[in-house]
């Protein structure tokens, strides 16, 4: 089930996704209260853009206008939404996005792909470890792709590795849908339990939420961790409910592959223009064929960089790097510009270490202070030593750190009403 653009040539996917984009112009200038009054505001008439290189004379939208305005997003009438879902609310407040059924059928074709390019069929059976309700549009997306493409499902949910190892020996699935160090949960399980996970019918993983991998595309600290016990194969896969779209890896593991007919990418600096080749920037996306709330250059606060060369799959669309964290996340700590998935890195390396949050604040002075609350069985002086010698070595600074029970971590990770588990706390925002 992979589609044939996704080979064509370069010229071959511009074309498609030029002529994608203007359909898309159409149909928010006539149904899109936002963009109607956007377009107004800026003068701007929408038939006269048709490159991509055009789009780069629109405004961008923000979060903030998500918030803001979040109703004037959307372009149908109530009757026409089947399904609401909300964002998790990492960075401010929850927007809801509303579904039409053809949102949905293209939400199935999404992840179906998605799936298939990580070589997932229809003889497989998959296990999804993560919830399908509480407005999460992940899970359903997850159940939808998997059933257009036609493997089977089994819905445990998240969490409980007990009840994770008796699907998993009872209905023989091939591929696990999972957060990767929940990964790590299932193998301590197995181990106590007598579980020969190595002996299992799991052949891989789609791990969301958490990186799997470093800048240069080598299994990161927490992938290593996994593999050196379990010898499954792991896929990173990233998306976000505003894109309703994801980037997944194949067989290559060389970056998370763009689906072109359903999403226009740009990689913009802080002043909304193209960053270099091979450049870090923030991820800024325009949605294609959504009709209940499409998107026309929103920026999602992720930062990445875009791979153009061809993949050694035969793919010649562009891929995604791993994120490298969020814009707002961005911490300037004793000279040092971090971002909290280096702070993870370094955390899931130490073999002691149960679990943790990290918290950001502000001191009096209004520079960044790091907190690093670590759940441990035995807090002792030579843990916290062996987590102070990584931190200067791998981040170059040392933020302060506090034992903490193993059972307020958890609490603090996961919240009542939480869909995934919460590492870290930015608490500057608060006192804005």
């Amino acid at each position: 089930m992979i589609p044939e653009i996704e080979y064509k040539s370069l010229q071959d996917i511009k074309q498609l996704q030029e002529a994608k984009m203007r359909d898309a112009l159409a149909y928010l200038q006539a149904n899109s209260p936002f963009y109607k009054k956007r377009f107004k505001a800026f003068n701007i008439d929408v038939s006269t853009i048709k490159t991509l290189a055009q789009l780069a004379e629109l405004p961008v939208t923000t979060k903030d206008d998500l918030q803001t305005y979040n109703d004037e997003f959307l372009c149908v009438p109530r009757s026409k939404i089947i399904d609401y879902v909300t964002t998790s609310g990492t960075m401010g407040k929850p927007v809801t996005f509303a579904l039409t059924d053809k949102d949905l059928d293209r939400l199935a074709y999404n992840e179906a792909i998605s799936f298939a390019c990580a070589g997932i069929g229809p003889s497989d059976v998959v296990q999804l470890m993560t919830t399908i309700d509480r407005r999460f549009m992940a899970g359903l997306a997850y159940f939808l792709g998997i059933r257009k493409l036609g493997a089977g499902i089994i819905r445990v949910g998240n969490g409980i590795p007990e009840l994770q190892w008796d699907s998993i020996l009872k209905f023989n699935p091939t591929y696990l849908i999972a957060v990767p160090s929940f990964l790590l949960k299932l193998i301590a399980y197995a181990d106590a339990n007598g579980i020969d996970y190595n002996a299992s019918s799991i052949r891989g993983a789609i791990c969301i939420g958490e990186s799997l991998q470093d800048d240069d595309f080598k299994p990161n600290l927490l992938a290593s961790k996994i593999k050196n016990k379990w010898g499954i194969e792991l896929f990173s896969t990233y998306a976000s409910t505003e894109m309703s779209t994801a980037f997944t890896d194949c067989g290559q593991h060389r970056g998370g592959h763009h689906h072109p007919e359903l999403i226009i990418v740009e990689v913009l600096d802080d002043h909304n223009k193209a960053v270099a080749k091979g450049a870090y920037g923030e991820l800024t996306i325009t949605t294609l064929g959504v009709e209940g709330m499409p998107l026309l250059r929103f920026k999602t606060g992720d930062i990445v960089k875009s791979y153009v060369e061809p993949c050694a799959c035969g793919r010649n669309t562009l891929r995604l790097s791993p994120v490298k964290g969020r814009k707002k996340q961005m911490v300037k700590y004793k000279g040092t510009t971090l971002y909290p998935p280096a702070i993870y890195d370094v955390l899931n390396d130490i073999d002691e270490i149960h679990n943790y949050i990290i918290e950001i604040s502000q001191n009096s002075i209004g520079t960044d202070e790091i907190l690093i609350k670590i759940g441990v069985k035995e807090p002792s002086s030579e843990v916290l030593q062996v987590v102070k010698d990584h931190c200067r070595a791998k981040l170059r600074v040392l933020p302060t750190i506090e034992f903490c029970p193993i059972e307020e971590i958890a609490k603090l990770n996961f919240p009542a009403m939480s869909r995934k588990p919460i590492l870290f706390v930015d608490k500057r925002h608060s006192l804005v």
